[in-house]
């Protein structure tokens, strides 16, 4: 991975193999923004008029190659849009997007210095981690070195705040938080016959080790014997059983006390209510959640912060087979409530069942899960925007809020009464059925089925993250194609704002 630093170098002189620069959108044209006025010195005054004539329009995102003031010595100049900032004000996002461009239009360039706007601290963090996250490829399956571009070993983030304590922790946070969401990029993109829910949970031992956390793992055998019924039915079809790890983080003085639950699904066939064949394609991905969680995790124990959190993350492989569960099935899920599968793909309300049931153990204050749940909230949201839903609205809007701080989209929505209603009338034998029956609403009826296993009194919220957290199609900004660490920066950001 590469290396960032923070340096107070001027942006016309500094020694590097191409410099980013950002270009903000005004009225027809463009404009620079404060800190360029050297480099824009080194172009006779002239790099507006240049830019302008290379059809830039400081559109968020838009790349603009301009070779070096003097040809065969200087750095490659690369201008990224950074939209329009009426009131003189950068969002951080754009800032983020604008460093991940940058880098990943520098192919070929061993080292890359940022000369974007850095008021302050969180904008360092914003261009640190957009610069970290994107160059990066999945490249552990490419039989040539040439399949993808070579990673740059230096990043600079050009400052006059260089010095400054709180940008050298601002600049830490994004390095610890890249390292989770790339880890968690890795994971999501490994094809599941490599990935399986054994190997994942060696995984996860093997990274709580190397970064000092502790992590448990209950086996097939263990599950049976806790009675975790939900995560045992769904992986009950596979010849890869099941597994349930906990991780624990515990400061000295925790000032509050979170649960993260992650979905673990290594693949997902729909098992004996099968999906299409190009609705498979993706599913390698139904793990997102279980990553993003335990990449959080890890990252907020690295940082230090003074936040006690308990991660579940249940994983199973959802197959048919003639020993997979039927529809009509009933589950005793952990806890002793009762579940009639009436529809095997919808499997991840089931593991999420059991863990949410033993988050709630723990007495947290907050627990939060992430899960690649419905295809019904990709319909509502598409394909960048989470779902949130949660048992109160103070605890929604923290998580929201965090996810905006972060710079991941998300929305609330709602979980009305009678989905949970329709859950319990839909099933004649059991508790309650894990589908409604009905077409339309299946995010908020998930969410529904989810919140009736959270203890009472405790603060809940559902990330439904089936549509983010993996992109199918191209790379942009600081999103790669495939998997994209969606949830960790918000769940790092969540517990960074309560310390």
């Amino acid at each position: 991975m590469s290396t960032i630093t923070l340096s107070k170098a001027d942006a016309a002189g500094v020694r590097t193999d191409a410099v980013v620069i950002g270009v903000v959108k005004l009225g027809g044209g463009v404009t620079l923004p404060a800190g360029t006025e050297s480099l824009n010195a080194a172009y006779g005054g002239k790099l507006v008029e240049v830019l302008s004539g290379l059809g830039a329009t400081g559109k968020a995102g838009e790349v603009t190659k301009v070779p070096g003031p003097k040809p065969g010595k200087s750095a490659t100049l690369i201008a990224v849009g950074l939209g329009e900032a009426p009131d003189g004000a950068l969002k951080t996002e754009d800032l983020r997007t604008a460093a991940g461009a940058g880098v990943r239009s520098a192919k070929t360039s061993q080292s890359v210095a940022f000369a974007l706007p850095t008021p302050d601290a969180d904008c360092i963090r914003a261009i640190a981690e957009g610069a970290l996250l994107g160059r990066y490829a999945f490249t552990t399956y490419k039989s040539s070195s040439d399949s993808a571009p070579d990673e740059p070993g230096n990043l600079t983030v050009l400052t006059d705040l260089a010095r400054n304590k709180d940008a050298r922790t601002a600049l830490e946070r994004a390095q610890v938080t890249a390292d989770a969401v790339r880890q968690v990029r890795d994971w999501v993109n490994t094809p599941p016959s490599d990935l399986n829910p054994a190997d994942f949970a060696a995984d996860a031992v093997k990274l709580g080790k190397e970064h000092g956390v502790k992590v448990e793992v209950l086996d097939e055998k263990a599950l049976t014997k806790g009675g975790y019924g939900g995560i045992l039915g769904v992986g009950q079809g596979s010849a890869n059983p099941p597994r349930l790890i906990r991780i624990s983080y515990t400061p000295k003085k925790p000032v509050t006390h979170l649960a993260f639950v992650g979905k673990g699904i290594t693949f997902d066939s729909g098992g004996l209510s099968l999906k299409t064949a190009s609705g498979m394609i993706s599913m390698k991905a139904d793990m997102a959640g279980a990553a993003a969680v335990i990449g959080a995790t890890v990252a907020i124990a690295r940082l230090g912060l003074p936040v006690q959190v308990t991660t579940y993350a249940a994983m199973a492989e959802n197959m048919p087979s003639g020993s997979a569960a039927r529809p009509s099935d009933v589950l005793t899920m952990y806890g002793g409530k009762t579940v009639e599968v009436l529809n095997t793909d919808a499997e991840g309300r089931l593991v999420l069942g059991d863990a949410l049931v033993r988050a709630s153990e723990d007495q947290p204050d907050l627990i939060v899960d992430v899960a690649t749940l419905t295809g019904a909230c990709v319909v509502a949201l598409g394909t960048k925007v989470a779902g949130a839903f949660a048992n109160t609205d103070t605890a929604r809007d923290r998580v929201v809020d965090a996810a905006i701080a972060a710079g991941e989209a998300m929305w609330p929505l709602p979980i009305p009464a009678e989905m949970l209603d329709k859950l319990k009338s839909h099933s004649k034998v059991a508790d309650l059925a894990n589908i409604t029956g009905e077409p339309w609403g299946g995010a908020l009826a998930a969410a529904a089925f989810l919140g009736d296993f959270v203890a009472e009194g405790i603060d809940w919220v559902h990330l439904d993250v089936a549509g983010p957290a993996f992109n199918e199609g191209s790379a942009s900004g600081y999103t790669p194609a495939g998997g994209t660490g969606y949830a960790v920066r918000t769940l790092v950001e969540l517990a960074a704002s309560a310390s």
